[in-house]
């Protein structure tokens, strides 16, 4: 058993010999910790955590009871075959959050990055890969095989369809399933996924110029009401923009995807 000196292991929790755990972390009552984990320095389980599989969880992450990281795919093609999880620094995940590794078919990861919020019983799926910054609220489900890149915000009770990508500063409501791609800094909200808008407060947050904001309104329009199709518009919008948050857009759009997108209303 690789154990740091300076970590601490509560007398009931059950840590494999296999495992590796950093310096500093906690591990506290009734957590499991498998034999192919990996935990760095100053993560806390505070108790009842599980953490199974091919494992890898940062440092300076807190997981809170009854969460079950690293557990094998919800998926029946999956025959054992070895996969992984990796976890970032810096993350919360809270009361019973489920991470599951990824499957030999969807390129065998499953990836979270840092300092990301999974509120109470939020779910990542296996070949799921979520980028830094992202919240999860309540119950907020992420299928297989999805892209949620930085700074992305879920609602709570809400769902993201296997293979839809996130792009980055988007917004889902609560209570919304989304079931096709959604363009960087998107707004979402209606119970079937509709894309209403711009997420115009988290860009003021971020602190994203006023000049980038007013090309990013000009391009959303040009979006919804320009000729032609969805990709055509946005072809022509990578011609006349200057601005880098437009291109993240156009690029976005015009990259690889396994699903149609959520058009502007």
């Amino acid at each position: 058993m690789a154990i740091d000196p300076s970590a601490s292991i509560h007398p009931s929790a059950v840590v494999d010999p296999g495992a590796t755990i950093g310096a500093g972390v906690t591990v506290g009552p009734f957590c499991t910790v498998g034999a192919e984990v990996s935990i760095g320095a100053g993560t806390e389980l505070k108790s009842h955590v599980v953490v199974a599989g091919q494992t890898t969880i940062g440092e300076d992450n807190t997981v809170f009871p009854f969460a079950v990281i690293g557990e094998i795919p919800q998926d029946l093609k999956f025959k054992g075959e070895a996969t992984r999880l990796e976890i970032g620094d810096r993350n919360r995940i809270r009361e019973g959050v489920t991470m599951n590794t990824g499957t030999e078919g969807g390129g065998g990861l499953t990836k979270v990055g840092d300092d990301c919020l999974f509120m109470t019983g939020a779910h990542v799926a296996h070949d799921a890969i979520v980028g830094n910054r992202v919240i999860v609220a309540n119950q907020g489900a992420i299928a297989g095989h999805c892209v949620i890149e930085d700074d992305v915000i879920i609602g709570g009770l809400s769902g993201i369809h296997q293979w839809v990508r996130v792009g980055h500063g988007a917004i889902i409501g609560a209570v919304t399933m989304v079931a096709n791609d959604v363009i960087p800094h998107g707004l979402v909200q209606a119970p079937r996924g509709e894309l209403n808008g711009l997420n115009l407060v988290g860009l003021k947050r971020r602190g994203v110029a006023r000049s980038d904001i007013t090309a990013l309104r000009a391009a959303y329009q040009m979006l919804a009401q320009g000729d032609g199709a969805f990709a055509d518009r946005a072809r022509r919008l990578g011609d006349e923009t200057e601005s880098e948050y437009v291109r993240e857009i156009v690029d976005f759009i015009l990259g690889a995807s396994d699903r149609h997108f959520l058009t502007p209303r």
